[in-house]
Order: C-alpha cells, then sequence, then structure tokens
C-alpha cells in the first residue's frame, strides 16, 4: 500500500485533487477500513467543494480512529465550508487535544474566537495564544516529529529527532521529545537519560524538569520528583503545573496532607481547575474521606460537565449512586458520536456502573461493552503477542535455570502479591498490611521496570529478555536484587517485610526468583467468569489493556494459567495461592494460611482488617474499608447472557 499512499499524496501536492480521489476511492474498494485513504480521501473532497462528502470519509475514519487529530482538523475547514461555526470551533478542538502539535489549527481555534466572542467563554484564549507561540518557535523538522508522535508514528518520529540532533546536538526540544518518545515506547532508561541530560545541559530550560518530574511520579519514582519539582518552584513558585507535580510525589510518598495542602492552596487561587478537583478527590479517597471526596468529584463535573473523569470517579469508588439527574447528563456526553474520546469511554464505564447499581443489566453491559469498544481503538492490544511473552517465559525459565543460579540478595523482606487485577489482591494486601511486621507500599514498577531493561530495545520481533536471564552472573543477580531492596526502601515505614502488589509482575516470577530467592510470593486468584467480568467493566488508570474485549479477557486469563502452572512445576512451593471464594467462606483459615507461608505469627488485626486506616489508592479501596461480604461474587451472572464469548474461551482453558 505504500506505492498507492505516495501516488496519491504527490497527487494532492501536485493539486491534482480529482484524480486522487479516484486513486484513493479505487484503492477503498479493496480496503474500506484504511485510515490513510479515508483521510486522503476527505482532503481531496475538501478541495474540490465537496465539504460534506468530506465529513462522511472523515466520519468513517474517526469510527475507525476516535483520536485522529487530522481528520478532526479536516472536520473543521468543511464546517466552516458549510458556515457551521459551532461545529468548526469543536472540530478544531478536539484536533488540539488528540494532537497538540497541529499549530494550523491552534490557529484557527483563536481566529474561531476572536472572531465569535460568544465562542470564547468554554475556552482559555491565552493557553491557546501561548501554545501558539511555542509550536511556532519550534524548528519545523521537531513539530514534524510531535506531529508524527501524536499520529502514533513513533519510529518515524524518533528518525527525524535523531536526524535533527547530528546538526542542533543538544537542542533541548529535540531531546525532551525524544525522551517523549521513549516514554510511550516504554524505553524508560532512554527516557531518563535523555531527560538527565537536558537539564544538565540546559539547567534554564524548564519544560524538561517538569517533564522529568513527571516521568519520575509516572514510574512510581516519587521520592524522586519531589526535589524535581521543588527545584522548579524556587524558579517559578507559582506555576500550576510543577505544583501538581510536587503534590503527586508527596501523595505518592504518603506525605498526604501536605500533598493535599497544595490542591487547596491552588483551588483558593484558581477555584475553576476541574482537574485539581479531581486530584483532590483521588487523594482523599485514597485516605478514607470517602464524602470530601465524592464532594471533590462533584465540584469538578460542575465546573465542566462534559468531564468524564470526574463522573467515572464517583462511579469508581464503588458505593456511589447516581441521581436521574446524573444519568440523564451522562447519556447525552456518552451517546454523542463525536466528542473527546476519553471522556466518552469514561462516562461509558460509569453509566454502566449506574444502570447496574439499577438492576437494569442490558442497559448496563450496553455501555460497558461501548466503553471497552471504544477504549480498545486507543490501546493496539495484541493478544497473539501476549501469548508468545508468555510462551517465552516457559521456554527459558526451566528447572534447570534455577538449579544452576548462583545466589543472589538473600533477604525475606519483600512480600510480592500478584495475579489478575480485581481478583483480590488489594483484600490480601489489606489483610498482611494490618499485621505489625509488614509494611504496605503501593503497586511499585521496579520489577516490571527491571524486566523492561532486560528486554532492551526490539531489534526483531523477539525480545531478549527472558532468554538472557540465563547469561547473568551471581554478581549482576545481586545487584538486581540489592537494587529493589534500595529502591523500595523509601515506600517502606520501618517493618521488617513490606508488600509489592503489583499483579503484572505474574509473569515475572522468574525474575523474582532469582534476583530475591527467599522473598514471599502470593497469588491472588479468583474464579474465571467473575474475576474477567470485574476486569471487564473496570476502566483502569493504566495498563491492563487486555481487559477492554471479552475475548482477549478470556485469553489473558488462560495464558496467566498456564503460567502459574509452570512456575509451580519449575518452583514448587514457591507460590502460595489464596482463592478469593476461600477468603470470603473462611476468613481466619485463610488468614492462618497466609501468616504461615510468611512466617509470621497469628495476629487479630489481620482478621479485623477493614479497621485499618492506611491510604489505599486502587479500585477497591472502600471495598477493604469494609467487612467480608459475599455480594460479588455472583455478580457475573446478571450478565450471562451477553458473555458468551469469554465462556467459550475460559471453558477451553
Amino acid at each position: 500500500m505504500s506505492e498507492i499512499y505516495r501516488a496519491i499524496k504527490q497527487l494532492l501536492q501536485q493539486g491534482n485533487f480529482q484524480q486522487a480521489l479516484s486513486h484513493a476511492q479505487q484503492a477503498l474498494q479493496n480496503q474500506p477500513t484504511d485510515q490513510e485513504l479515508l483521510y486522503f480521501s476527505a482532503v481531496a473532497q475538501r478541495f474540490l467543494k465537496q465539504p460534506q462528502q468530506a465529513i462522511n470519509s472523515i466520519n468513517k475514519l474517526l469510527d475507525i480512529v476516535p483520536n485522529h487529530g487530522r481528520a478532526h482538523q479536516e472536520a473543521g475547514y468543511c464546517y466552516l465550508a458549510l458556515n457551521h461555526v459551532e461545529q468548526a470551533q469543536q472540530a478544531f478542538h478536539y484536533a488540539t487535544v488528540c494532537n497538540p502539535a497541529l499549530l494550523t489549527a491552534w490557529q484557527q481555534l483563536k481566529k474561531l474566537q476572536d472572531n465569535h466572542t460568544e465562542l470564547a467563554a468554554d475556552n482559555n484564549n491565552s493557553a491557546i495564544t501561548q501554545q501558539i507561540t511555542r509550536l511556532s518557535a519550534l524548528p519545523k523538522q521537531i513539530l514534524g516529529a510531535m506531529d508524527l508522535v501524536h499520529e502514533g508514528k513513533y519510529a518515524l518520529a524518533e528518525q527525524v529527532c535523531r536526524g535533527y540532533l547530528k546538526q542542533d546536538k543538544h537542542n533541548p526540544d529535540a531531546m525532551c521529545l525524544l525522551a517523549e518518545i521513549g516514554v510511550l515506547t516504554k524505553v524508560y532508561d532512554d527516557a531518563i537519560f535523555l531527560l538527565e541530560t537536558c537539564i544538565e545541559l540546559h539547567p534554564e530550560y524548564l519544560p524538561a524538569k517538569i517533564q522529568w518530574a513527571n516521568l519520575l511520579n509516572t514510574l512510581g519514582q516519587h521520592h524522586r520528583a519531589k526535589p524535581v519539582a521543588l527545584a522548579y518552584l524556587a524558579e517559578k513558585p507559582d506555576d500550576n503545573f510543577a505544583q501538581s507535580a510536587l503534590a503527586n510525589s508527596l501523595i505518592g510518598i504518603g506525605e498526604m496532607e501536605q500533598g493535599i495542602d497544595i490542591y487547596h492552596q491552588i483551588l483558593k487561587r484558581e477555584p475553576q481547575r476541574a482537574g485539581i478537583h479531581l486530584q483532590l478527590g483521588h487523594a482523599l479517597k485514597a485516605q478514607g474521606k470517602l464524602s470530601e471526596a465524592i464532594n471533590a468529584y462533584q465540584q469538578a463535573y460542575q465546573i465542566k460537565p462534559s468531564f468524564g473523569d470526574a463522573y467515572w470517579s464517583l462511579a469508581n469508588t464503588k458505593t456511589y449512586r447516581f441521581s436521574e439527574q446524573e444519568i440523564t447528563s451522562m447519556k447525552r456526553y456518552a451517546d454523542l458520536s463525536q466528542g473527546e474520546h476519553i471522556d466518552r469511554i469514561q462516562f461509558c464505564f460509569a453509566l454502566g456502573k449506574a444502570f447496574e447499581d439499577q438492576q437494569q443489566f442490558e442497559q448496563s453491559f450496553h455501555y460497558y461493552q461501548l466503553g471497552n469498544q471504544l477504549k480498545a481503538k486507543t490501546t493496539g492490544y495484541d493478544p497473539d503477542y501476549q501469548q508468545k511473552l508468555v510462551d517465552l517465559q516457559i521456554k527459558h525459565c526451566t528447572t534447570e535455570l534455577f538449579d544452576q543460579a548462583p545466589p543472589a540478595n538473600s533477604l525475606a523482606a519483600p512480600i510480592f502479591i500478584l495475579g489478575l487485577p480485581r481478583a483480590g489482591s488489594t483484600l490480601l494486601e489489606q489483610i498482611l498490611s494490618s499485621h505489625s511486621q509488614v509494611d504496605a507500599t503501593m503497586e511499585l514498577h521496579n520489577i516490571l521496570g527491571m524486566a523492561m531493561k532486560l528486554r532492551g530495545r526490539m531489534t526483531n520481533d523477539t525480545p531478549a529478555y527472558p532468554a538472557n536471564l540465563a547469561q547473568l552472573s551471581g554478581e549482576q543477580l545481586k545487584a538486581l536484587g540489592d537494587k529493589f531492596i534500595e529502591e523500595t526502601q523509601h515506600y517502606r515505614q520501618g517493618a521488617p517485610y513490606f508488600i509489592d502488589k503489583m499483579p503484572n509482575n505474574f509473569i515475572h516470577i522468574g525474575l523474582i526468583k532469582l534476583i530475591l530467592p527467599n522473598a514471599k510470593i502470593i497469588d491472588a486468584r479468583r474464579a474465571p467468569m467473575a474475576c474477567c467480568f470485574s476486569g471487564f467493566k473496570q476502566l483502569f488508570g493504566e495498563g491492563q489493556e487486555f481487559s477492554y474485549g471479552l475475548e482477549s479477557m478470556g485469553r489473558y486469563y488462560n495464558d496467566y494459567l498456564r503460567l502459574m502452572d509452570h512456575w509451580d512445576q519449575v518452583l514448587p512451593g514457591f507460590v502460595l495461592r489464596i482463592n478469593h471464594e476461600d477468603v470470603i467462606d473462611d476468613l481466619e483459615g485463610s488468614v492462618k494460611r497466609i501468616l504461615d507461608f510468611c512466617q509470621l505469627p497469628f495476629e487479630q488485626a489481620c482478621v479485623e482488617f477493614h479497621k485499618n486506616k492506611r491510604v489505599v489508592k486502587t479500585p477497591s479501596s472502600e471495598q477493604v474499608r469494609q467487612p467480608i461480604y459475599r455480594s460479588a461474587m455472583e455478580q457475573w451472572k446478571n450478565y450471562e447472557q451477553f458473555l458468551t464469548p469469554l465462556k467459550q474461551i475460559l471453558v477451553h482453558q
């Protein structure tokens, strides 16, 4: 297809729009959902003064790729041609949301607001002007690379950036953009190196510092993000982005009150900041101050009625019940075919929960399914590749590998709780962290980061990890174990043992065994249908891309079972399996099993886990503050008629 693309693009550049359209539409007969062909068709139709036909092509494209920034920009031009000014403004706005590098979309947005003052009310004109100034000052190559990044063309964007850096070796804009590409492609070491180098070479370049602080927070390295944010604020004390980054880092290391106080300070100056109200709500919810958190979320959507995240955050408390007025408002946004894509996804998941609470299960499933379908379009998840990663773990993590492994870090302090999300891991964490000798931490990214570093850059379709585990020396394994203990020290409060509750670590049990052979591992297991459906109806903050489809969810569960069976064979006794249903049926017996496995004395506080006032940041935060209840065990049966694709896959496990 690349030759066809080049030919059509050349025709467009030459002004041969009719010929370009003919070529594109002829090719679309064989490839009716091809994104590039639909986009080329829309461009040609617009220049041929066929705006309505162009909009039809754009709508087909946006149905496939809802966050296609250039498609929204084309729609803006078409609506202008039709004199639909308000729709044009919305289209250009969506274009800038999907692709903030589209300078012409920003310019059109400002022009519309300058000429139509009634359109300026809902938009920050000064922010638009600042963005235009910033983009206009960038070298053309970097602006082009930034555009490619937001269109998802990371490899090409990286190539452009590296090419520009050959002529302007230490350009801070190029270095920061290359770091952003590293984050998006999960090559975190490159991103870290680039940002550290950029700050060292250009200490006055503040965007690098805020990007660095945000990356550290994203990686869970809040103790490192805090001084970076403080250094930025020393130069710009009233900068809201830096203050938010500082608050995020403080909350991440458990200094909750200080972080919350910063949010209050920002809101005192700018009470209309819906996003800050949302962040404040998250922090209050983690503290267990549910009524205050709900008030913060409501404040957020009152300021910005289209703020899907505020409604989803209310639903994600698991206890909030929406009013009919709120449901009507959510439906208005969820049922729009146009709009900000992420908001629509959030409205759909919130409506799924709202109708579930009303026992309108058909309506509920409609919105859960729609939300998942919309979300799946943004992830690019490939279940075949996930299956391959599991196959590689089984192939290379053999009995011989562990029998021949040299001694590594001997500490028995870490207790890993892993499995699938929504399988009861937060409940087990709450039980264990109620023990006087055990600290809770958070969902730590350290093991995932080590695995990513061992994977290295992908030179072909097969990563170096885990095959390269066999090549690591005793010194290297010990160094990795020592590094894990050192890096996680910041999240501990001084108890002899601590918990790392990261569900996805089940893939890396072999790595954990090699670097921390005396660690304890607990597999949180839940009945297949209950676990998978609970994951399907959850909109996760990040990751868990497999959960946004019944088939992909079922396949992932089967791969999880397959890999856990392998760990049982090659590492007998290393993993304790705790079934969620057993915890509900026999809490005290399950507690004793867990404590015996961790070689801890029995403490009644573990049975009375709901009295534990610790900070909890996962979706189960309110559920683990209540005594054991059984109501969630069979919730999936209310949707059984809709779950045939999931059932069929799980039956063949």
